[in-house]
């Protein structure tokens, strides 16, 4: 009995000039870049926004965004966003996630590439305020509508914070450099919401060993001044390939 053969065409290649008729006639995708900057003041996470200038979202808070240009890299439209809207140009953005729902954008087909970043509120003021650019609690906006899909990327960019912050020391950027121990449990406690006990807490931190004494106490406070100390980011590099995280 003799075999059959089953004969397959071979994959028809495509040609540049092929793929790029495809793409103009067919892939009428924008490209955008939204960021999510959090800060920390007054003991309470914050987020930067800005109210809607499209009719659609009026009054209402979104991301910090704009489309990326055809002759424009993905970061380089980040920081462009960055500086145009707040006038800092010293962030650092980390690319987080990319969003790409049909209909997430009333003009069209838009996927967004959402930037995180964790700046220190006081020491980068910002120096534009247009469309009411605001510092907005965390809180306040779980349970708030914010136009666009703005909500999910600024949920899923807050839920990578809270996963981040315990696997390296990102929070340290929110905080002044030097700072007290209440401080720093604060500021843990805001990114997780949730309250850590004090003494474990402190104890966790010390057996780090990243903790510098500075020699020196809070000032102007209600309670009684605690020490400040400043992260040891240098003793980190060198340790960071065998540190573990912070499990609380």
């Amino acid at each position: 009995m003799g075999s059959e053969v089953n004969e397959t065409k071979p994959q028809q290649q495509k040609t540049l000039k092929g793929l790029l008729s495809e793409v103009q006639s067919i892939n009428k995708v924008a490209l955008s870049v939204d960021c999510v900057i959090f800060g920390f003041d007054e003991n309470k996470l914050k987020v930067l926004l800005i109210k809607s200038d499209l009719k659609k979202y009026q009054g209402k808070w979104t991301l910090l965004g704009d489309l990326v240009s055809p002759d424009e890299d993905l970061d380089a439209a980040a920081y462009r966003v960055l500086k145009q809207r707040t006038g800092m140009d010293d962030v650092f953005l980390k690319q987080v996630k990319t969003f790409g729902k049909l209909n997430r954008h009333p003009a069209g087909r838009v996927v967004t590439v959402a930037y995180c970043s964790l700046i220190n509120v006081q020491s980068h003021k910002l120096r534009i305020m247009d469309n009411e650019l605001h510092w907005q609690d965390v809180g306040s906006l779980v349970d708030s509508e914010m136009g666009f899909d703005h909500k999910d990327i600024f949920l899923t960019c807050y839920k990578w914070l809270q996963k981040r912050v315990q696997e390296h020391p990102l929070g340290f950027n929110l905080l002044p450099k030097k700072f007290s121990l209440r401080e720093l449990q604060n500021l843990y406690e805001a990114i997780l919401n949730r309250k850590l006990d004090r003494r474990n807490f402190r104890k966790k931190f010390f057996s780090m060993n990243f903790l510098i004494d500075v020699g020196e106490e809070e000032h102007n406070v209600h309670h009684r001044p605690g020490k400040l100390y400043k992260f040891d980011f240098e003793k980190y590099e060198k340790k960071k390939k065998v540190w573990a995280g912070i499990d609380f």
